[in-house]
């Protein structure tokens, strides 16, 4: 079912739109059609910025959730719509911010982790800027979107996340940290860049493997262990009498 608003933001007129808003209550702005999508949400889809910034300053409510569990500003940092995404957030206070940045859709994702899949690094920018909990774990497997950059072999975006404080060690439910991902895939470059942010590499996951036992016999990263690090039955090899 589509109301009056839903159909003349789907026919992107503009103008019809941003009357109909200021005359009609906050009750109505909020209504979802058949797919659960809020005015905001088809807004967002079609980059209809103006007729975002007329919803938000209406009240429009940025909680409500999609028939996929994705809140409008939600498909704004999925799609790479920042000036929506501004406009959602721009008068929030911290404490009105963090239920909106902390909600899930249903794969257990929130906006950042969305936007560091999409690698949308102006919307990462953005949310970081606004006080996102970069650490924050998505619902399913306990991924920060550390690891979610460092499974896609998005360099820029594991730098743009660490430079701006995110856990190098943050450990998913199975305790897999970034590190683990990246040496797991054998990728030398963000293993080492996170080696040069500090990861410990002798954390243990669930099924007691550290990096180095994932190596591989990879001299690329094998070559980013100091041989310090490197242990027998738990106990390192420095000090040990032969």
């Amino acid at each position: 079912m589509f109301g009056i608003l839903h159909l003349a933001i789907i026919h992107e007129d503009e103008f019809i739109a941003r009357q109909l808003i200021q005359i009609f209550p906050k009750e109505v702005l909020d209504i979802q059609n058949n797919l659960y999508q809020s005015p905001l949400h088809l807004a967002t889809y079609l980059n209809l910025t103006d007729v975002v910034k007329g919803l938000v300053d209406k009240g429009a409510g940025l909680g409500l959730q999609d028939r996929d569990g994705n809140t409008a500003l939600h498909v704004a940092c999925q799609y790479g719509q920042t000036a929506s995404a501004g406009e959602m957030i721009r008068e929030l206070s911290a404490s009105e911010l963090v239920p909106v940045l902390e909600t899930q859709n249903w794969r257990g994702l929130t906006c950042l982790h969305l936007a560091a899949l999409n690698k949308q690094h102006h919307i990462v920018k953005l949310l970081t800027r606004k006080g996102a909990d970069l650490n924050i774990q998505e619902g399913t497997s306990g991924k920060t979107a550390l690891h979610l950059a460092v499974e896609l072999r998005d360099i820029a975006s594991a730098k743009l996340l660490l430079g701006r404080g995110a856990n190098v060690d943050a450990a998913m439910f199975n305790g897999c940290t970034p590190l683990h991902l990246a040496v797991g895939r054998q990728d030398a470059a963000i293993a080492n860049l996170l080696c040069q942010s500090g990861a410990d590499t002798m954390l243990r996951n669930m099924e007691d493997e550290t990096a180095l036992d994932l190596a591989d016999g990879n001299d690329d990263i094998l070559a980013l262990f100091p041989f310090d690090d490197i242990q027998i039955s738990g106990r390192s090899l420095v000090g040990m009498n032969f």
